[in-house]
């Protein structure tokens, strides 16, 4: 079978996909470690805000098989997959479940991070605008949803070994170079997300880590100086 190879990922999504697996790794180490390296989870998780959010403009303006509007799994595209009838590049049906999952999932690990704190040493840095309360609740949310983040990580890696073993598809290579190999001369490599849509991304990102780091947020006054 001829087949040829096409550009199907293209740089800020592979960028992306590596930065978020070193940052969540960052984040789990030092939040296990703790102790003064809680600083540095903390600085892991609003990274990963940026990121999620760079993702989610480029899911919009970026290029083909990027974008979110080419991989929805609907309910043909997944009946489609499970007949065995699927042969697009990019995210397969399931794929794409597993894929917008694990957003979600992210985006309320971050954001919960940013109102939580442990009491402790730690407060995040939107904590001031809501209650204490409501930053505990978060803050137990927060440290439950870990136990998800991981599930969905075992599984995301149990899925690239089983297409890597059994279906004989490397899902790793081409989100390295972002080139696959296809059979099918119907198949177009990706196109768009061009400087204009770069650039509109990383603004997106600017804007909402401004927000994340509590930039705003005056400081509180200085104490009253000390009665003589």
């Amino acid at each position: 079978m001829n087949t040829r190879k096409i550009r199907v990922w293209d740089l800020p999504t592979r960028l992306f996909h590596w930065l978020l697996v070193v940052l969540v790794l960052a984040a789990y180490v030092t939040g296990q470690i703790g102790g003064s390296m809680i600083e540095w989870h903390g600085r892991a998780g609003v990274a990963i805000t940026g990121l999620l959010a760079f993702r989610i403009v480029w899911g919009i303006v970026g290029s083909t098989y990027a974008r979110f509007a080419d991989f929805v799994p609907t309910p043909g595209r997944i009946g489609s997959y499970l007949r065995g009838q699927w042969n697009r590049p990019g995210h397969n049906p399931l794929g794409a479940l597993s894929v917008f999952a694990l957003l979600a999932i992210l985006i309320f690990q971050a954001v919960s991070g940013l109102f939580s704190n442990d009491e402790i040493a730690f407060s995040g840095p939107l904590r001031e605008l809501v209650s204490s309360e409501t930053s505990e609740r978060l803050s137990g949310l927060h440290r439950q949803n870990y136990w998800v983040i991981l599930a969905f990580v075992v599984l995301h890696v149990g899925a690239v070994v089983f297409y890597a073993l059994v279906k004989k598809d490397d899902l790793v290579k081409p989100m390295i170079t972002g080139v696959k190999e296809v059979a099918d001369p119907a198949h177009e490599p990706a196109r768009g997300g061009g400087t204009v849509a770069f650039i509109v991304a990383l603004a997106v990102t600017a804007a909402v880590l401004y927000f994340a780091t509590g930039s705003f947020i005056e400081p509180p006054p200085p104490p009253p100086p000390a009665a003589w």
